[in-house]
């Protein structure tokens, strides 16, 4: 089979017959018996317990069978003490993060060995384009980082953001530390940290062990879809399916591969479907957010080295599309249900924008409706297929054959 730099060297289109003309031997996380640490993890990850309302678990919305996603079509998922309160934001999938990056802005920031300066003001936004993913890479832009906007670095913090967060688990400090102390795994947490260990030291080496636990267990990173099977060769596209994967990575037709990469990397790693960067693309306002509030994403993170910068705002993370078609709402605040809908905004927003967001303020301004208006020059409009054009760039069927593609992702 060829190597990776050999297949991102040439043409790696389907053939005619469905095959991959340039197979791969991809190389995937090991897989090892879990280690002490991981399996502690495992049992706080499903511990009711450690909520406030003793009814949520971390796999209560990252349901293993759902791809560690949702396994509802809730918008915003339910908490709190009394479990009468909703988040404001979908439910994330917590699949393939082994290789998320930390939050930086630009190429340099997260290797540096000594404190990055503060971040630049964005540069002038160029063109994303599927031909040339690369470019983007090296721009200074917003990448890596955990949640839809990148508050967190490491899955350890952001373990605590639901854990703590009063409209999801509700957990508070003592009632956790307590629970530690006082649970069926309790003994094996004390023989990894000590039997005096304070309620500090209780939470973090817990949180460090749900970390440990979604990146050791094999079920978290399978890559295991039809895709994955195709690109070592070991199977055939339908014709449909090849189809949708041209259209996928065209850079005039759908160029979805400019953000949501679709080739193996140079270390023969399995692509992820994302680049870790960040995008606003004025999703329309879903009627069951907050009322009177917008979610400004990046900009509003409270990461104190970009702070409030107006450049960022509108921006969220671009999302793995691995397993996307088994989700049941899209985009951060769940306003799309399904793949069709997902597929006729990026195509239609800006050609159609009656079919999306409610009637602008007069005929001349944008017709965002979850963003403030001095934030609309954020919105991308010229990647394609966004942006004003006679045409749409993808027909009808051609959005179906990208949906049947997708399907492709899907872990088995």
């Amino acid at each position: 089979m060829a190597n990776a730099s050999a297949a991102l060297a040439k043409d790696c289109s389907p053939a005619s017959d469905g095959n991959n003309p340039c197979p791969v031997t991809l190389v995937r996380p090991p897989v090892a018996p879990l280690s002490a640490m991981a399996k502690l993890g495992k049992a706080l990850f499903f511990d009711k317990a450690l909520s406030g309302s003793g009814q949520l678990s971390c796999a209560s919305c990252h349901a293993p069978s759902a791809h560690y996603a949702p396994d509802n079509a809730l918008a915003f998922a339910k908490g709190g003490v009394a479990m009468d309160k909703f988040g404001v934001r979908a439910v994330p999938s917590l699949t393939y993060r082994e290789r998320q990056p930390p939050f930086s802005v630009g190429p340099d920031n997260a290797t540096s060995e000594t404190a990055p300066p503060p971040p630049p003001p964005p540069s002038v936004k160029g063109v994303k384009s599927a031909s040339n993913t690369g470019a983007s890479a090296q721009a200074m832009v917003p990448q890596g980082g955990l949640f839809w906007d990148g508050r967190a670095d490491t899955l350890q913090s952001q373990a605590a953001g639901p854990l703590f967060d009063t409209r999801e688990m509700a957990a508070t400090h003592e009632g956790v530390a307590a629970r530690l102390r006082h649970a069926p795994y309790s003994a094996d947490l004390f023989r990894l940290i000590g039997a005096h260990a304070s309620d500090d030291m209780l939470i973090a080496e817990a949180l460090f062990a749900l970390a440990r636990y979604q990146i050791e267990a094999p079920s978290f990173h399978p890559y295991s879809s039809r895709y994955d099977a195709w690109l070592e060769g070991k199977t055939r596209l339908t014709r449909d399916e090849a189809e949708g994967l041209r259209l996928f990575n065209d850079p005039a037709k759908g160029n979805c591969a400019a953000c949501h990469l679709s080739a193996v990397d140079e270390e023969g790693r399995p692509p992820l479907f994302t680049d870790h960067q960040y995008e606003a693309l004025a999703a329309p306002r879903n009627p069951l957010a907050p009322k009177g509030t917008y979610d400004l994403g990046l900009c509003a993170a409270g990461r104190a080295d970009i702070g409030h910068n107006g450049a960022y705002c509108g921006f969220f993370r671009t999302p793995s599309l691995r397993n996307s078609a088994t989700r049941k709402v899209f985009f951060h605040n769940g306003v799309f249900t399904s793949l069709r809908q997902v597929m006729n905004f990026y195509v239609l927003r800006d050609i159609e924008p009656g079919r999306f967001y409610r009637p602008p303020a007069n005929k001349h301004s944008s017709p965002y409706d979850d963003l403030p208006s001095r934030y609309w020059p954020n919105v991308d409009k010229i990647d394609a297929p966004f942006g004003k054009r006679k045409s749409p760039t993808l027909t009808p069927n051609e959005r179906e054959k990208i949906e049947t593609f997708l399907s492709d992702l899907t872990d088995h």
